[in-house]
Parts: C-alpha cells; structure tokens; sequence
C-alpha cells in the first residue's frame, strides 16, 4: 500500500530514536533524505534502497517520495531532530495538499535538537520559551527581527535553530544586540553542538560574551529567562519552574 511517512530521526543515534522511527525504516521500501542524515542512519537502513540529495533540495526530495508513492511504493522521508520543527513534515503535506493526491502520510515525531540540547545543559527550558531560527533563507529577516524583540521582552527562553553559517556570520551578532535590550549581559546561556551525537560538545557562557563562544549550524544556542542561574560546578543550567522549596 502506498504511503509516505515523515521521520523524525532525532539527533541520529540509535539509543535517541523512537520505535515508531525505527519501526518506519524498517516497513519502507525506500529510505529518501538529506545525504548527511542518511549519513548518520546507514547502520540502520541496510540494504534498502535510498536516495539521497543535498541542502535546499527538500522541494526535490518531497516531490520524489511522492511520486514514488504513487507507484504504490512505502516512502520513509527522514528528517533530523522532530519531522514538524523546522523539519520535512509541513513541506510534504505542502505538496501532497497542492497535487490533490490521496496518498497516506504519516509524521512520526523525534526528539527535536532543542530538547536534546536543552538535556545536555540540564534544565533550561523549564518555563515559557521561544523557538527561533536565525536562517533568512525562507524567512525576512525583518520578522525574525520582530520576534527576537517580542521574545526578549516577554522575558522568554529563547532557542536559538541555525545560528550561524559562513553565508550569514553576522546574524547571531544581531540577534546578541537585540536581546541585550530586554536581558542583563550575564543572562546564561548555553551551547551545544552535535547535541546527542557521538562528538557532542557544550559551553555555558553568558548573553555578553556568547559570541567568544564556537557556533555554527551543528550547533543549538540557547539563552536563559531572567530566573535561569548556572549550577554550583558551571556545568549545569536551571530555569525554576516556581516550586517553593
């Protein structure tokens, strides 16, 4: 029976993924995805066949695992961290929607990078949060703008997706100057790169000093509310929730 699901993989790993993700590559007929995520699943595909396509190539990959759905095939279209944040879910109903097609479309959810980043740090994100990317590709930066300044001043944690790129060095700096109109420069914040992969690596840092930090697209920024503090030992974060103790 035709069908398409839309994958979550998570960080990659095998211990962070879902069953149901596992369980989708296993029934799939063929594997479509971002050749650096198929990259990081090889262990778990085998002999299936796969296609594979580089960055900005998502219109591309949707339009196949359709059409190849539409041979009565089973499609599983992986996408890193949660198929529906920033993932490949909301552009394949996209088209599956523009092409009146009936075939059956199934999101399995993954572990999103901000939670998994947020894992790492410990407990930033234990209250009200923002989630914003800092990519201009598909967005204006004049409304990514708007919502750092909204986010900062409803004292929000803030996630930072796709933080820094070598096409766009200068848009963390702006999104630094922004928030340190709402937040004090020693607001903590944390850096996580390759969060929950093999390589993983983070920093705890402050909002005026973020940028002395490594960043870059494997990486997860994300900058605590007016309550956030940093453990005893620096290696930790917490945002309280309100509990009295």
């Amino acid at each position: 029976m035709s069908k398409i699901y839309v994958t979550g993989i998570g960080p990659g790993l095998y211990e962070h993924m879902t069953e149901a993700a596992k369980a989708s590559l296993e029934d799939a007929d063929i594997i479509v995805g971002y050749k650096t995520y198929i990259d990081i699943i090889a262990d778990l595909i085998g002999d299936k066949e796969v296609m594979s396509s580089g960055m900005r190539r998502e219109i591309d990959r949707c339009e196949k695992a359709l059409e190849l759905a539409e041979q009565g095939k089973k499609i599983c279209l992986v996408s890193s961290g949660d198929a529906g944040v920033f993932g490949m879910a909301g552009i394949m109903l996209e088209i599956v929607e523009a092409k009146n097609s009936d075939v059956e479309v199934e999101i399995i959810p993954g572990i999103s990078a901000a939670n998994a980043a947020a894992s790492t740090l410990g407990a930033p994100l234990m209250h009200d949060y923002a989630v914003i990317s800092l990519s201009d590709l598909l967005t204006d930066w004049a409304v990514i703008e708007k919502r750092l300044h909204c986010a900062g001043e409803g004292d929000f944690i803030i996630t930072l997706y796709n933080p820094k790129s070598k096409g766009r060095p200068h848009n963390i700096e702006a999104a630094q100057e922004i928030l340190l109109k709402y937040k004090a420069p020693e607001t903590p914040v944390g850096i996580v790169r390759n969060a929950k992969r093999k390589d993983e690596s983070y920093v705890i840092t402050t909002l005026k000093k973020m940028n002395e930090a490594e960043i870059d697209m494997f990486s997860m920024v994300i900058i605590g509310n007016s309550k956030t503090y940093v453990t005893r030992d620096q290696l930790k974060m917490i945002t309280p929730r309100g509990y009295q103790l």
